[in-house]
């Protein structure tokens, strides 16, 4: 059979999109969803995506890494699915929609979308790093010297070297500005780094203001493929009404023989 795809990008962060309403797709075959986010045999892509029907809300995400394995919450990806749902005209300029984490809200701009990130109660801080979960494990540390910082090689090791093989995603981060900030990531399932990470960026900009160095409840993040926004309300230690906000691009759509 011919499968139809979308690709889509956010900030570099790419996806193979698939509409899976009428649930065609086989959700168990690791290697040939590993093989579609292939860059030189497959589609490529940092991960695949599928819409599916949920009664809950307006629709579904399902997210596998590009090793084929379904994953946590990915937030560039759920950027892109809001902006292919909006584009299929399942929804208009907001919707809610269904992930492994649970309901997101989002609303669109334009090219942009901003999404509703789950609140944060625990960043656990040491001398040298900041760990929380954004809908997905966040190792957050700061670096000098970012553009020629060696991140396969050292987000490799501590991804598996401190935190096992279930793994977490590792982010290097140079302060820029007074409320701005450089980040590189390292993501498992990836096992690569890519030019963004939304649930990273987040966890960056609420590890950074958890430790004083962001001073608003607004932090701008650039990645090496464009910039994101992160806004949210902090009290007692709690962060909440966390959005991600940035632009989501379809980039081409096509057919490969499945």
């Amino acid at each position: 059979m011919k499968l139809k795809f979308f690709k889509y990008q956010g900030t570099g962060n790419d996806f193979v999109i698939v509409d899976n309403r009428l649930d065609f797709f086989n959700k168990n075959d690791t290697k040939s969803i590993e093989r579609l986010c292939d860059r030189r045999f497959g589609i490529g892509a940092d991960g695949l995506i599928l819409l599916e029907n949920d009664k809950m809300s307006d629709f579904k995400m399902v997210y596998f890494n590009a090793d084929g394995n379904e994953s946590s919450m990915c937030g560039n990806g759920g950027r892109c699915l809001v902006a292919f749902a909006h584009y299929l005209g399942i929804v208009g300029d907001e919707c809610t929609f269904n992930a492994i984490d649970g309901l997101h809200h989002a609303t669109i701009e334009g090219s942009s979308v901003s999404l509703k990130m789950n609140d944060v109660e625990e960043i656990r801080e040491t001398e040298v790093y900041s760990f929380l979960d954004t809908g997905s494990p966040h190792h957050v540390q700061l670096v000098s010297g970012l553009d020629d910082f060696d991140v396969y090689n050292e987000g490799k090791r501590i991804r598996y070297g401190l935190y096992g093989e279930s793994g977490s995603n590792v982010n290097f981060v140079e302060q820029g500005d007074a409320n701005g900030f450089l980040v590189r990531t390292y993501e498992r399932g990836v096992e690569n780094e890519t030019l963004s990470c939304g649930t990273g960026v987040t966890a960056v900009a609420l590890a950074m203001h958890n430790l004083g160095k962001a001073r608003t409840n607004k932090v701008d993040v650039k990645t090496r493929g464009g910039s994101l926004s992160i806004s949210f309300d902090h009290k007692n230690g709690k962060y909440t009404n966390i959005s991600l906000k940035g632009p989501a691009v379809q980039v081409f759509k096509g057919e490969l023989e499945w």
